[in-house]
């Protein structure tokens, strides 16, 4: 057996909620990885479902920031990042770093539950490659 998925999870606050139903709806799944989140959001996800889970700094305090920095040293093999398209973040370089940064190193990345559910769900994500 390989090594587990390392995934990310980021959610702004208005998108909590859905993260957090998406999170218990693929517990099982997401028990198999190693999980990353921002601090508030994995305080609210590891809570709720026992999930284990290495807190980051919170968003604005540069944890995307660090997600970032952990998709360019090719530590994080998913992203799901529920993002508030309709607000505006204090931390928005972060924002716009993280999801270039994604693209730019070939993580998948979903911004919200359907695209989530999609990744999540694909066969193909049995098949990602685990740097190490």
């Amino acid at each position: 057996m390989g090594a587990p998925l390392r995934v990310a999870l980021i959610a702004h606050d208005a998108t909590k909620n859905d993260m957090l139903e998406w999170a218990r709806w693929n517990r099982d799944l997401l028990s198999r990885a190693k999980l990353y989140a921002t601090k508030h959001t994995g305080e609210l996800i590891g809570s709720d479902t026992g999930l284990h889970i290495e807190l980051l700094l919170s968003g604005p305090q540069g944890g995307d920031a660090q997600i970032s920095a952990m998709i360019a040293r090719r530590e994080i093999d998913v992203v799901a990042f529920f993002w508030d398209p309709l607000a505006t973040q204090p931390h928005e370089t972060d924002v716009r770093s993280l999801i270039r940064l994604a693209v730019l190193h070939d993580v998948a990345i979903a911004c919200n539950r359907r695209s989530a559910d999609l990744m999540i769900s694909s066969p193909l994500l049995r098949s990602v490659p685990v740097a190490s």
